[in-house]
């Protein structure tokens, strides 16, 4: 069986900003910032995936909607970018890809230009 993962993101920038970082192919799920559980509960089939993986904005709709998400898909990993840059989409990208090498998956090297 293929291994094959997918993450949840928020938005469609969010879903963006991680397509100029990986480096392996990953099906990108965006809730659009919906809550409805019905929504949220089949967004993803987790029999078709080896790997789920959240990954929400670091501020109190994104830690509420990754409890949510918990709910639907406790087996799914967490990703996380740090408070400072509060929005997925507006994390530099070494930083990304620095977080989802953690989560083992395959990025983009990125050379730091400072």
């Amino acid at each position: 069986m293929e291994e094959r993962k997918a993450i949840i993101v928020e938005g469609k920038s969010d879903k963006k900003r991680l397509l100029e970082v990986l480096d392996e192919e990953v099906d990108i799920y965006c809730t659009f910032g919906t809550s409805k559980t019905e929504r949220l509960e089949n967004l993803v089939d987790p029999g078709l995936y080896h790997e789920i993986f959240i990954l929400t904005d670091a501020d109190h709709a994104g830690d509420q909607l990754r409890a949510r998400l918990r709910e639907y898909y406790p087996e799914a990993g967490h990703i996380f970018t740090l408070r400072m840059y509060r929005e997925v989409a507006s994390t530099p990208l070494p930083e990304l890809a620095r977080q989802l090498s953690r989560a083992f998956i395959r990025v983009v090297t990125w050379e730091d230009q400072t």
